[in-house]
């Protein structure tokens, strides 16, 4: 059930082990499960906000990042344990793309999943960018 539709709500969230952390501010509680090549395999949903709404406190100096296809979008995740919390993503290159299944607690409910179909991209970015 989403019950915080018009506030602002602060998460914290990180990679498993723990060396990631990070906050971010939410004002909008709709996220893209996009099923693309890439996403379909690591089942990120997407929480694209401003960079002004996220803080990386910690495991700047244990993040890798991924490039493929065009290079734009910067797939960041931890060289210990792996796992991908968020990202510079090629349709808004100037934001981050928190991934929601790593914030903390069970939160998933506060948000509205509408499927994305980035497998075909290109004709479909345009509803991500209105």
């Amino acid at each position: 059930m989403i019950t915080n539709i018009n506030k602002a709500v602060t998460y914290e969230g990180g990679c498993h082990c723990g060396a990631v952390r990070f906050r971010v501010m939410v004002d909008k509680y709709k996220v893209d499960d996009c099923n693309c090549s890439v996403c379909r395999k690591k089942g990120f949903l997407h929480l694209i906000v401003p960079k002004d709404k996220f803080t990386l406190l910690q495991g700047e100096d244990v993040l890798t990042s991924y490039q493929f296809n065009t290079g734009v979008a910067k797939h960041k995740f931890c060289n210990i344990c792996g796992i991908h919390s968020f990202y510079i993503p090629r349709s808004h290159p100037d934001c981050i793309d928190v991934n929601v299944r790593c914030l903390d607690g069970d939160v998933i409910g506060d948000f509205e999943v509408v499927p994305f179909d980035g497998a075909n991209w290109e004709d479909n970015i345009h509803k991500l960018i209105e």
